[in-house]
C-alpha cells in the first residue's frame, strides 16, 4: 500500500538516482555510482538462505542457554531441586537455583556483548559494500562465521572446556557479520527485485520464513536434546550453515551490477550509511527535512520494537526453566514453536488487514497484540497462562515488516544496501541493548516480581505505537490539505 508521505517526498525511485547524480560533484558522500538493477525472475530468491540460517540460529539459541544452565549447575553442585519446588509451593525458593539463574543470565549477557560489539561495526560495512560488490558475498561470509561458531561450541561440549570459550565462537561469528548481516543482505536483495507497492508483503514473506524455520527448529531441538543431548543437534546447526552458504553461492543470482573497483575496508561505507540520515532530497529543503525526520522516527520505532523482541526472547527459556513453571526441554520447544508460529499468523493477518487498513494501522494492531501477550507473560505462573500469552501474540510480528518497508520507500534503489546496512546496524544494537537490559533486569527483579521485565517491555512498546499513530494522523491531514491543490 503506497504511503502518501513517501509518494510526496520521493515520487518515484528515479528521484533518488537523480539526486545522487546531482550530488556527485559535492562533498557529501554517496553510496556509489548509479547502476541499474540486475533482473531476477526466480520466484524463490533468498528465502532458502534466510530459512536455513534462521533454522540454525533458532536451534542453537535455546540449547546453548540450557547447556549453560546445566554446566553452571554442575559446577555449583545444584542437582535440580526445582522439581520439588514445583510439586510443593510451600517450599521456599532454593538460593542455589537463584544463583544458577543469575550466572546463566550473566553469561548470556557476556556472550551477546562480545559478539555484537564486534558485529555492530562489521554489519554496516558489509551491507553498504554490497551496493557495489553485490549481495551474494554478504549472504555467504556470515554463514561461514556461524559455521565456525558451531565448531567452537562442539569442541567445548566434546572436551568439557570452560563456558568462556563460547565467547570465542561468538567473536568469530561477529567478525563475519553474524546473522544480522544475512538479514541485511536478504532484505536488500528483496528491495532490489520488488516494486514499491509489493515491498511490504515481500518483506513480510521473508519474516514469515524466519518464523517457519524457527518453529521447526524449536520443535526438533527440544525433543532431540531430551533424547540425545546437546552434541547431535549442534552438528545439525553446523550442517545447515554450510548448506545455506552453498545455496547462496550456487543458486542466488546477483541483483546489482558489480563494481570491480569496490573496496571493503574503507570509511566510505560508514559515511554512506550516515549520509542517508543527514542529507535531504532534491525535491526541496522542506522535503529533505521531512524525509530525515521520518527516517529517524521510524528507525527509533524499529529500535524499540526489535529491542523488546530480542530482550524478552532471551528471557523466555530462563523464565520457563525455573519455578513455578519448571518446564522441560519438550515444553520449552513447544513454547518457542508457538512464538515462531506468530510469524506465519502475522503474515496472514498483514495480508488480510492491508485490504482495508493502511500500513501504519496494521503496525499498531501488531503492537497491541505484542503488548497484551507481554502483560500476560508478566503474571504467568502456570503452563496454560504462558500458552495464552503466546496465543495473544499471534500478530506481534506485523509491525516490523511495515517499518522496514517504510524505511525502504524513503530512499532510492541505489541506496537500498546502505539503508539496510543501517537497519542491520540498528538491529545489532537492539540485540546488544536488549541483552544487556533484560539479562540485567531479570536477576535484579527476582526478589519482587519475576515477570517484571515482560511488563517493562510492554510499557516500552507504547512509545513506537504513539509515534506511528501520530505520523499516520499527520499524513492524513497533510493529504487532505494537499488534495484540493492537486
Amino acid at each position: 500500500m503506497e504511503e502518501p508521505d513517501t509518494a510526496a517526498i520521493l515520487p518515484e525511485d528515479h528521484s533518488a538516482a537523480a539526486r545522487e547524480g546531482s550530488e556527485a560533484g559535492g562533498g557529501a558522500p554517496t553510496t556509489g555510482s548509479v547502476r541499474p538493477r540486475c533482473p531476477c525472475s526466480l520466484p524463490v530468491s533468498v528465502e532458502p538462505v534466510l530459512f536455513l540460517s534462521m533454522f540454525s540460529v533458532a536451534l542453537q539459541a535455546p540449547l546453548s542457554t540450557q547447556y549453560l544452565w546445566d554446566r553452571i549447575s554442575e559446577d555449583l553442585g545444584y542437582n535440580g531441586t526445582r522439581r520439588s519446588e514445583c510439586s510443593n509451593s510451600s517450599v521456599p525458593p532454593d538460593p542455589l537455583q537463584k544463583e544458577v539463574e543469575t550466572l546463566t543470565a550473566h553469561w548470556n549477557l557476556y556472550i551477546s556483548l562480545g559478539g555484537f560489539l564486534v558485529g555492530i561495526m562489521v554489519v554496516p560495512l558489509l551491507g553498504s559494500w554490497s551496493d557495489m560488490a553485490g549481495r551474494r558475498p554478504v549472504l555467504i561470509l556470515p554463514n561461514i562465521g556461524l559455521a565456525l561458531q558451531a565448531v567452537v561450541y562442539l569442541v567445548v561440549m566434546y572436551l568439557k572446556l570452560p563456558v568462556v570459550y563460547f565467547l570465542v565462537g561468538r567473536l568469530l561469528s561477529g567478525l563475519s557479520g553474524d546473522f544480522n548481516a544475512i538479514l541485511a543482505g536478504c532484505f536488500a536483495y528483496v528491495a532490489d527485485i520488488s516494486d514499491r507497492r509489493s515491498r511490504t508483503f515481500r518483506v513480510a514473506v521473508l519474516e514469515a520464513s524466519l518464523g517457519l524455520s524457527g518453529m521447526l527448529a524449536s520443535i526438533i531441538g527440544g525433543q532431540w536434546r531430551r533424547a540425545q543431548g546437546y552434541i547431535n543437534p549442534f552438528w545439525l546447526v553446523l550442517a545447515t550453515n554450510v548448506a545455506s552458504a552453498l545455496y547462496a553461492f550456487l543458486f542466488v543470482h546477483e541483483s546489482v551490477y558489480l563494481d570491480p573497483s569496490a573496496k571493503l575496508l574503507t570509511t566510505h561505507h560508514h559515511k554512506a550509511v550516515w549520509h542517508l540520515y543527514s542529507t535531504g532530497v532534491s525535491s526541496g529543503e522542506d522535503g529533505g527535512r521531512l524525509r530525515r525526520c521520518k527516517l529517524w522516527l521510524y528507525t527509533l520505532c524499529f529500535f524499540l520494537v526489535v529491542t523488546v523482541h530480542f530482550g524478552s526472547r532471551e528471557l523466555f527459556v530462563l523464565y520457563e526453566l525455573s519455578s513455578p513453571l519448571c518446564w522441560g526441554s519438550a515444553l520449552i520447544g513447544y513454547g518457542s514453536a508457538a512464538q515462531h508460529l506468530a510469524y506465519l499468523s502475522s503474515l496472514l493477518g498483514l495480508k488480510v488487514m492491508q485490504r482495508c487498513l493502511k500500513d501504519s494501522w496494521v503496525a499498531l494492531v501488531g503492537l497491541a497484540s505484542n503488548i497484551t501477550g507481554l502483560v500476560v507473560f508478566s503474571v504467568a505462573d502456570a503452563t496454560e497462562l504462558m500458552f495464552t500469552g503466546y496465543g495473544l501474540c499471534f500478530l506481534f510480528m506485523a509491525a516490523t515488516p511495515v517499518l522496514r518497508s517504510k524505511l525502504s520507500k524513503l530512499v532510492g534503489p541505489s541506496e537500498q544496501g546502505a539503508l539496510f546496512a543501517s537497519v542491520a546496524c540498528v538491529e545489532s544494537l537492539c540485540f546488544l541493548v536488549g541483552s544487556s537490559l533484560f539479562n540485567s533486569l531479570y536477576p535484579a527483579s527476582l526478589h519482587f516480581m519475576k515477570g517484571f521485565p515482560f511488563l517493562f517491555a510492554a510499557l516500552l512498546l507504547f512509545i513506537p505505537a504513539g509515534i506511528i499513530g501520530a505520523m499516520q494522523c499527520f499524513d492524513q491531514r497533510r493529504s487532505q490539505r494537499d488534495a484540493p491543490v492537486s
